[in-house]
């Protein structure tokens, strides 16, 4: 891509400096974050005018911007910058929405939006257990609730027996300030839960008790079954609970479900902050639905 601007990106440069009258420095701004942008699209190799990326792409950028140095207040306001610009393309009818609603970086020196788990490693993760004793069904089941549903570590000890609904492959989810949530099963999680179920022989109760005490699994045991993945997967990164409630919400996104459906299943009050937990993956997948089978 060349850095000089397209038609479309002059055309919206002169609205802004001839209709809305924004002032110089303003605009100077605005032509200096288009020229970030448009470099890093060219030192990518990203094919693609600026107001016609996506989500992913635009995540790359912030990623890379964060590796610079930039900080989260200024790449909101590039964002901002490139947000307007899409309106303009979507007022002219080149696009049919704008990617960019909705999402910002949460200003706070700890936040990251990188370090993601890929899908063949997090197909690796859940392949560790076995389903041929009790107790490594019961840590494979932790594990795929994890990342098949996109649960915080909290909800997932939450979980009742009877919060698991077969019929209609429904997860009854008790989240942040008790509010209730319904999150799809996947094909893939239904058996495991299955044979997990036929272990515990009750229909009523803790989904997941301690294995010794017979109480109720709190978040350091859930952090003890992910370690022990992880290690015996052998993968060289540190993975966590949240790791795979992270990469529920990327990999999703990658396969093209909309942030907002992202952010209902995790259980968001809105678009904006899914956005922070989104890492964008380098492939492209074409099935928008949860697979283990790959």
């Amino acid at each position: 891509m060349s850095n000089n601007f397209s038609v479309i990106v002059i055309g919206y440069l002169e609205y802004q400096s001839e209709v809305r009258k924004l002032k110089h420095l303003t605009l100077i701004d605005i032509r200096c974050t288009l020229n970030k942008i448009n470099k890093f699209c060219s030192d990518q190799k990203m094919q693609k005018e600026i107001w016609a990326l996506s989500l992913p792409e635009y995540i790359k950028w912030v990623n890379n911007l964060q590796d610079l140095g930039i900080t989260q207040k200024c790449i909101n306001k590039m964002l901002s910058h490139v947000r307007s610009l899409i309106n303009y393309a979507w007022q002219l009818e080149r696009v049919d929405r704008n990617v960019l609603d909705g999402f910002f970086i949460k200003e706070s020196e700890t936040t990251k939006v990188y370090d993601y788990l890929s899908i063949p490693e997090a197909a690796k993760l859940m392949k560790v257990f076995s389903n041929k004793t009790r107790s490594e069904r019961r840590m494979r089941s932790i594990l795929f609730i994890l990342y098949g549903c996109g649960l915080r570590t909290l909800e997932l000890c939450r979980l009742n027996i009877e919060d698991i609904n077969f019929d209609k492959q429904e997860l009854k989810v008790l989240g942040k300030g008790d509010k209730e949530r319904l999150v799809p099963i996947s094909e893939a999680l239904l058996p495991e839960l299955s044979l997990y179920l036929n272990d515990l022989k009750k229909k009523r109760g803790p989904l997941f008790i301690s294995g010794h005490k017979k109480v109720r699994i709190n978040s350091v045991l859930v952090s003890q079954v992910v370690n022990m993945a992880t290690q015996k997967s052998e993968i060289q990164k540190k993975v966590t609970p949240r790791t795979l409630r992270h990469a529920f919400a990327s990999h999703l996104l990658n396969q093209g479900v909309d942030i907002a459906v992202i952010s209902m299943l995790m259980g968001h009050r809105s678009p904006s902050e899914t956005g922070v937990y989104i890492h964008a993956e380098e492939s492209e997948l074409k099935q928008t639905k949860f697979k283990m089978s790959e």
